[in-house]
Parts: C-alpha cells; sequence; structure tokens
C-alpha cells in the first residue's frame, strides 16, 4: 500500500493502519470509530497541532470504507474544533481550542418555504423562544419554495459559519441531497422539520402526512359526509398525496371514495394561496355543478382553506350549513378566520423548540452530526366551526 508517511508519524501511521473499522464487536458506526480514534490521537499528542491528515480517498482506501464514511468522519471533528479543513489545501489538526471552535456567527438559522404564511411564524416563535434561552440569534430565511433561492441562501449560511439550521426543505422540486449534505460538509448541523431529504442523514421532527388525511376523514365520516373533495396547494408532491391517501382510505373504507371529479391540485409552486383563487374558483364550480357535489371538502394548508372559505360564499354557499370545511394547519390559531376554521394540527411552536435544542446538541457532541433520529410530532384538532352534519337533501348551493 502507497505510504502517507508524508502525513503522519510512522506510530501514528502504523495504528492506523491496524484500525479494524468492520468487527463486529464495536457497535457504532464506522464513521463514529475514525472519529472517536483521530480524537484520542489528538487528545494524547500523538497527532500535533497542524498535522496534516490524509485525504478522504486515501484514508478510505487504508481503512477499507466508503468515501462518504470518512467525510462524516472529518466533518464531525470538524464541528467539535478537533480538525480544520483548509479548502484546495487539506485538513489540519486544529490550532485553536475547543472553547473558540466556532468563529462565525454564533447563531442558529430557520429556513420554511414560506415564513410569514401559514403555521411558519408559529414555528419560528418557538424556534426563537428556544434558541433565546440558549443564548443563540436565530436567522430567518424564506426559499419560497424555490430550490435556486434555497441553494443561495445555503452558501450565505456556510459563508457566515452558522451554528446549525433547521430546514423544511422545498417540495418543488425536491431538495436534492447535495444541498444539505454542504452544510454537513462544512461541520454546519441540520435538523429537518416536517420532512427529510432522501440521502441525508439528520435528525426528522417528521408530520405523519397520511395520517392528517385519515383523521380528516374520520371526522367528516363522524357528520355523515360520504362525498368529499380534496384541494392540495401544490402538484402532487409527498405531503399532499399523503394527506389525499389518508382520506381516500377512511372514505373507501366507509364504502364511499374519493373521485377524481372531486380532487383539485395546484399548479404553482408558490406558498402564497392568493395565487390560485381562479383555478380554485373554476374547481369549485365544476365540483357543485357536477352531478355528485361534495358535501364536505378537506384543504392541505389552512391558507388554501381559507382561500376556499371566502370563494364559497361567493358561490352562495354557507359553511358549514350547506358544506363542511377542514383544513391542516399549527395548533396556534392567529386570526379571525383561521380561529374559526376546523383543522388538524400540529404544535409549529414545540416542534420549532425541540428543532433548537436538538441543534444544540449537536453544538455540545450529545449527539452526532448525522443523527438519523425521527421523531413523529402529535397530532391535535382545532374544532372552530366549519365542520357541521351532513344533513340529507342539503343545498350547496344557490342561485
Amino acid at each position: 500500500m502507497e505510504s502517507i508517511g508524508g502525513f503522519l508519524s510512522g506510530s501514528v501511521e502504523e495504528r492506523l493502519r491496524q484500525l479494524d473499522l468492520h468487527g463486529a464487536e464495536d457497535t457504532r458506526p464506522k464513521y463514529e470509530r475514525l472519529r472517536s480514534f483521530i480524537a484520542d490521537e489528538v487528545q494524547n499528542g500523538h497527532l500535533r497541532v497542524g498535522t496534516a491528515l490524509p485525504s478522504e480517498q486515501q484514508l478510505a482506501e487504508m481503512l477499507q470504507i466508503a468515501r462518504t464514511t470518512v467525510r462524516q468522519a472529518l466533518a464531525e471533528l470538524e464541528r467539535e474544533g478537533v480538525v480544520q479543513r483548509k479548502h484546495g489545501a487539506g485538513t489540519f489538526v486544529n490550532e485553536a481550542p475547543r472553547s473558540s471552535r466556532h468563529v462565525g456567527l454564533d447563531a442558529f438559522a430557520l429556513v420554511v418555504p414560506g415564513a410569514g404564511t401559514g403555521s411558519w411564524p408559529a414555528l419560528q416563535s418557538g424556534f426563537q423562544g428556544a434558541a433565546a434561552e440558549l443564548q443563540k440569534q436565530i436567522l430567518v430565511c424564506s426559499s419560497e419554495n424555490n430550490l435556486d433561492r434555497q441553494a443561495n441562501v445555503f452558501l450565505q449560511l456556510i459563508q457566515k459559519r452558522v451554528a446549525g439550521v433547521a430546514l423544511a426543505p422545498t417540495s418543488l422540486p425536491l431538495t436534492p441531497a447535495f444541498q444539505v449534505k454542504h452544510l454537513q460538509d462544512n461541520g454546519i448541523p441540520v435538523v429537518f422539520c416536517h420532512r427529510g431529504v432522501k440521502g441525508v442523514d439528520a435528525p426528522l421532527l417528521a408530520i405523519p402526512f397520511r395520517e392528517v388525511g385519515r383523521k380528516a376523514g374520520e371526522l367528516l365520516l363522524v357528520h355523515g359526509h360520504r362525498s368529499v373533495a380534496f384541494f392540495s396547494m401544490h402538484r402532487r408532491v409527498e405531503a399532499s398525496l399523503g394527506y389525499e391517501s389518508g382520506l381516500r382510505e377512511i372514505l373507501e373504507d366507509a364504502g364511499s371514495g374519493l373521485p377524481e371529479s372531486l380532487t383539485y391540485w395546484g399548479e404553482t409552486v408558490s406558498p402564497d394561496a392568493s395565487t390560485q383563487t381562479e383555478a380554485v374558483l373554476a374547481a369549485l364550480r365544476r365540483m357543485f355543478d357536477g352531478p355528485d357535489p361534495p358535501t364536505a371538502i378537506m384543504a392541505s394548508f389552512d391558507p388554501l382553506a381559507e382561500r376556499i372559505y371566502l370563494l364559497l360564499g361567493e358561490l352562495g354557499l354557507r359553511v358549514p350549513e350547506d358544506v363542511s370545511l377542514i383544513g391542516f394547519g399549527g395548533a396556534h390559531r392567529d386570526g379571525a378566520l383561521t380561529e374559526r376554521l376546523t383543522s388538524i394540527t400540529v404544535d409549529e411552536v414545540e416542534l420549532g423548540r425541540t428543532a433548537a435544542r436538538m441543534l444544540q446538541e449537536m453544538n455540545e457532541g450529545h449527539r452526532p452530526l448525522f443523527d438519523t433520529e425521527r421523531v413523529v410530532v402529535t397530532l391535535g384538532l382545532a374544532r372552530g366551526g366549519t365542520v357541521g352534519p351532513a344533513e340529507p337533501g342539503m343545498l350547496r348551493r344557490r342561485n
């Protein structure tokens, strides 16, 4: 095997070559075992300040492991302040003491599709509150559900060397793994909110999308509704597909169903429901002019439910007397119309607080940078006043 003596002393190189990361007696992930070995060599003085480590490729070949495993170990060591990676030069034992390793902005960032709409302000409130308790500043960044905008936000956060990122990733198109890994490769911890990104190991605070649809369907069935329409803000994305699938299952179990004629899929990526006003109005007209108009509607997002509520009024339909309406959003209800809506809910404030605490645990080394814990958030119900009984022969449109 090619010598790497130009990087390490002979004794350290020999111990590294003898390191067995494939043994079954140690149940820790391989990257964690490699991280621990290098950290111990530094702690014991065998790897001195300024020493250059072998490249990712050299370490991977020497230890017969994947290069991504080496990258995870080095990213964890950089986050802990043990090593410093210099672009174009290599990886070196850090000259800075651990207590002063963070030379960037001591702040957590929250990146969401639409910072001022729906339940995102509640998520921000919880995140900001917990960050303040941890003596961290916060940055709030909106991607507007735009992949290029999100990529630019990530680059700025890397330049600022933030202490961690809580991310609700774009859904249209899906966030690619390399975008998020770029943050992690720079030693920045990431916690996913609502949904994760395929191919990225990071903690996830997950919304059970299918269960949201099931709970909405169960409530409507209790009130006697069998003809139910489904409206989604966006094209067939993971969240909306989950809502629709859960709702369909409940209706089919009751002997009904969810026909294509009673579904609406938005054609834009914008988180602003007002951009879909004309399309939603046309869909409502089509449904209520059809042979089997719905007695109830489920909307995938509270702002969309609010828009539907107003448009139903324009069509002369009363909620819930003529048609019931149920949405999905945060447990903290702000605004007269939001308070009136019946919705399946998640506690976004607590979700934000949990995300900040997870980032702090990763900063302090109590949680791995590539932790894969998945926490499913609890669903609730805001009863509001927009779901009523499905009366036989009830009128759903007034002319």
